[in-house]
């Protein structure tokens, strides 16, 4: 079984389009067409249903996913486990992330791992589905590492180390009634429009739960996934955001920035990988990194990581 078919396959089965999977692969969509029928014949069954409007897995592609991902997976480990018997760290480490800016230099993380391990080529994709896309993308395989912000729960299949946690903040248009008052509530705000990350990202995740847990229903009436959209809504009086204390404002004219207190109290950030298979020695050699020096790159106190 040729395992270019089954990263192509892998690929499609998580854009769920050939076409996004041929821009993820870099290459024309022809071939990952191509691969993917010669898989179908070699297994004698169809992996996906196709029509004008969908793609989707069929019974047999749900069998042969996690499957494909494992075998990928071992075939990289093979390759590492020779390398490093060589004394050489190479390979792909493939790191999702979101914008950190004001809280982790990432730049410089990445920077001082570079130095560090010059035959790694690193990857790095930011996620339009925040940390629940990105948490996809470990669970596929597409990822080998990320950056995400995780609340309540880590999900299955997952493994998680806390890094940083900061108090949530409430941004409101300077004329607000709630501007110039000291900590405000869940309480105060029952009756405000909210401009708010779309469904996935962890500070949505974080005042949606909030705000259930009052058995109260909020309002977000405009969703925009980066914190200059949604301050420009908020200045323009659309409505008022929970926000990291740690985003910088590009422009705070016109906008007033208050104390939150009570829940939603505090956004965290975790490095997560796959539970389902210890990490590879591109991860280990980032989590020694950040076990050593995070307190370089990080503007707050880090959390202690588990014993």
């Amino acid at each position: 079984m040729n395992l270019h078919h089954l990263e192509y396959f892998v690929a499609v089965a998580a854009e769920l389009n050939f076409t996004r999977a041929a821009q993820r692969l870099h290459v024309v969509q022809s071939a990952v067409s191509a691969a993917v029928r010669s898989l179908e014949r070699e297994l004698g069954a169809e992996l996906f249903e196709r029509s004008s409007q969908r793609v989707a897995l069929t019974a047999a592609g749900e069998a042969l996913l996690p499957k494909a991902v494992a075998t990928l997976q071992a075939a990289r480990e093979a390759r590492d486990a020779v390398l490093g018997a060589r004394g050489q760290l190479s390979g792909t480490l493939r790191l999702g992330g979101m914008p950190l800016a004001g809280l982790l230099d990432v730049p410089g993380l990445l920077g001082r791992y570079r130095e560090l391990h010059p035959g790694v080529a690193l990857r790095v994709r930011l996620s339009p589905g925040g940390s629940a896309g990105l948490v996809d993308g470990l669970l596929t395989g597409d990822l080998d590492v990320a950056f995400v912000s995780l609340h309540e729960r880590v999900p299955a299949g997952i493994t998680a180390r806390g890094m940083a946690a900061v108090p949530m903040t409430l941004v409101v248009p300077a004329g607000h009634r709630l501007a110039g008052r000291g900590p405000v509530r869940l309480a105060d705000l029952a009756d405000e429009d909210f401009v708010d990350a779309p469904a996935g990202y962890g500070n949505r995740d974080l005042g949606d739960r909030a705000f259930a847990a009052e058995g109260v229903t909020r309002r977000v009436v405009v969703e925009a996934a980066d914190v200059a959209t949604i301050t420009g809504f908020v200045r323009r009086g659309l409505g008022v955001a929970f926000l990291p204390e740690f985003f910088p404002l590009a422009d705070p004219h016109g906008l007033a920035v208050l104390p939150f207190q009570g829940p939603p109290a505090r956004w965290t950030l975790s490095l997560a990988w796959p539970a389902r298979r210890p990490p590879g020695p591109q991860v280990r050699a980032l989590l020694d990194l950040v076990d050593r020096h995070l307190g370089e790159y990080l503007s707050v106190p880090a959390e202690a990581p588990p014993a």
